[in-house]
């Protein structure tokens, strides 16, 4: 039961939604990191490594799981209404 004294389930907050999203966040950026490091060698720029992409990936996966998790909350919003 909520604190309204009703028994409608209170959404996730954005926090708990970007905790989840994450690890699909941070790898995601990762591999497409790797794979831009790979497309920026045909232009004479220096590869990109499997490790700093990883490490690259974990520091912008935050702000895209953010992001993830504002656009997971308004789908679920738009769906319940």
């Amino acid at each position: 039961m909520s604190a309204r004294g009703d028994d409608t389930p209170r959404p996730w907050p954005l926090w708990k939604i970007a905790l989840v999203l994450y690890p699909f966040a941070a790898g995601a950026a990762a591999i497409n990191l790797f794979f831009l490091g790979l497309l920026g060698q045909a232009i004479a720029l220096p590869a990109l490594s499997p490790m700093a992409s990883l490490g690259l990936g974990l520091v912008l996966g935050l702000p895209l799981a953010c992001l993830a998790a504002r656009w997971v909350r308004r789908l679920i919003t738009e769906a319940e209404t």
